[in-house]
């Protein structure tokens, strides 16, 4: 998606260029818990203190009044805990019709900041008392000014704080192959926000379905599991960009019981070659669509990234093309972190271990 959409495009280019800033997140979730005791915040219950990615912490006396958020993924969030009344604001907005339900006409009322990165000096004078970004500090350059520092946020009154899960993501020390920084970084706003209550429905809700999923396939020997790629169609075809170890994805495909033909590369993402993926030879191909808002333009984008693979004769021959083994599951729900990673696992594990996942 680009434009009024939160773009998997500027999660690559962005995202894998900005996490000079992130040190120490490994995936694990050991360094998500947004207090020192867990739930302390369920009933609005403050002080809470959250780290960033180098541990720096950032504590909270009272709950946010007026959040910013970076993209559609923290606003996602915000939204689906109850929060969402308290944000005047967003960058990379999700496009109309891309969130679920409800969620879609709360997600259109947010006032839209920039189409992009949000422009320093309209951030700092947002009027914002909390920043949540999904991204690490770095020059966003092309004329839109440096990135605040944490000074000039702190001289601006806003607190700072990030998405883990994903700011950190492409300088954790191992690989990520659960969801537990994504479930640190729902419980995290929750304990925020004042809204832990539903934070722990959401994170249970996902781990109650993943639960199934490890059930039936988790104990699936390395050599038994089915060799899964990712395919993002909108990132361009001409060089396909690969998932690598420390993105959220990789933790998706693995949780399914597949292994992601590039768990190899250690990092978010990795532009390869072609030559690389027919090396590799997967037994599924994703096809990474991004929503576009309604489901006969979602289809007619799925239809175009199966008939590129299909008819490119350097493609066409791979095991997954000939056998028509192409999952039809959007990029955001895979790819960007949130309460819908579980849901993926869950339809990917249906498509590739049949008849073991109910």
């Amino acid at each position: 998606m680009r434009s009024r959409r939160w773009a998997g495009a500027a999660a690559v280019v962005v995202g894998g260029l900005l996490m000079a800033g992130c040190g120490n997140g490994d995936g694990s979730g050991d360094g998500d818990k947004a207090s020192p005791a867990a739930g302390k915040a369920a009933a609005g219950d403050y002080p809470v203190t959250v780290t960033d990615c180098m541990g720096a912490k950032t504590t909270f006396d009272s709950a946010p009044k007026s959040i910013v958020t970076s993209n559609a993924s923290s606003l996602e969030l915000l939204l689906r805990l109850g929060a969402g009344d308290k944000v005047i604001g967003t960058g990379f907005p999700p496009g109309e019709g891309t969130l679920p339900g409800e969620l879609d006409a709360q997600a259109q009322q947010v006032k839209v900041l920039s189409d992009t990165v949000i422009p320093k000096e309209k951030l700092l004078g947002s009027g914002a008392d909390l920043y949540i970004d999904t991204f690490a500090s770095m020059n966003m350059g092309g004329g839109m000014g440096d990135a605040p520092t944490e000074q000039e946020f702190k001289t601006a009154g806003i607190k700072h704080i990030f998405l883990k899960s994903t700011a950190c993501a492409a300088q954790s020390k191992s690989a990520v192959t659960d969801l537990s920084a994504v479930e640190g970084d729902i419980t995290s706003l929750g304990e925020v926000t004042g809204t832990s209550a539903k934070a722990k429905e959401l994170v249970d809700g996902m781990k109650k379905k993943v639960d199934a999923v490890q059930k039936a396939v988790g104990k699936t020997a390395e050599s038994e599991r089915p060799t899964y790629f990712f395919f993002d169609y909108d990132a361009g075809t001409k060089q396909p960009m690969a998932i690598c170890n420390r993105q959220v994805a990789n933790a998706v495909i693995t949780l399914a019981g597949a292994r992601n033909v590039f768990a190899d590369c250690d990092g978010d993402y990795k532009q390869v070659g072609w030559e690389d993926v027919i090396a590799k030879n997967p037994d599924w191909i994703q096809l990474g669509v991004r929503n576009r808002g309604s489901e006969a333009a979602n289809e007619k984008a799925f239809d175009e990234a199966e008939k590129w693979l299909t008819s490119n004769s350097a493609t066409k021959g791979m095991k997954a093309v000939k056998e028509g083994h192409f999952l039809r599951i959007g990029s955001e729900q895979t790819t960007i972190a949130g309460v819908e990673n579980a849901d993926t696992v869950e339809e990917i594990a249906k498509t590739i271990h049949p008849g073991k996942v109910g």
